[in-house]
């Protein structure tokens, strides 16, 4: 595997680890809805949040299914962009999806918190499909294989039908499709930019 994918594996693995051990990380870590600050619960919203929460997980299968992902499409994204612009680009991610997450919450009134680094992971899922339209990637339910592109529009079709239907409680769905969308204009950002810069 490519150094920052690894490190980004390693790094989740090891916050898992202590956080399994220290329970209390998940009250100062989590991303928590900017509502929660007035509950007077020991809870609150804190910008470090928009960060760590995607090093926390809600349980080990939680963790293992990211971790695969991340090894499985990081990994060739990363060789793509080179280290230092693959990690922006998934810290990009992860922040949209969070600012997702936090302006669904404060829509509907919920208050809870949010773990994963399913919003980086759902970037990087889009550049893959991008950058390897055709590449073949198989469902896991059911088993069908189908070209990358189509992949990613799929789950994402998906993504926004349970978010909009409520009918998977407990899973961040807005924020998935905001790192979808944050990985988007990064990339959108990134090509204006080089275009520009050739045009010189």
């Amino acid at each position: 595997m490519p150094p920052v994918t690894t490190a980004l594996i390693i790094a989740n693995v090891a916050v898992f680890l202590l956080q399994s051990a220290t329970p209390d990380l998940v009250v100062q870590f989590a991303l928590w809805p900017l509502a929660a600050s007035g509950l007077n619960a020991g809870v609150a919203f804190e910008p470090w949040q928009l960060l760590t929460y995607a090093f926390l997980h809600g349980g080990v299968m939680h963790l293992a299914f990211n971790m695969f992902a991340l090894y499985m499409f990081g990994s060739a994204v990363e060789r793509v962009f080179g280290g230092r612009r693959y990690l922006t680009f998934y810290v990009v991610c992860v922040l949209s999806a969070a600012i997702a997450q936090l302006i669904v919450a404060a829509i509907t009134g919920k208050i809870y918190p949010t773990v994963g680094a399913s919003g980086g992971i759902f970037g990087i899922l889009l550049a893959y499909g991008m950058y390897f339209p055709n590449n073949r990637v198989m469902l896991l339910f059911p088993p069908i294989p189908m070209p990358a592109r189509v992949f990613v529009v799929v789950y994402a079709l998906v993504e926004l039908f349970l978010g909009v239907t409520g009918t998977q409680e407990g899973v961040a769905h807005f924020a998935h499709l905001g790192g979808m969308v944050g990985g988007f204009l990064m990339l959108r950002y990134w090509r204006g930019t080089m275009g520009r810069w050739r045009a010189r």
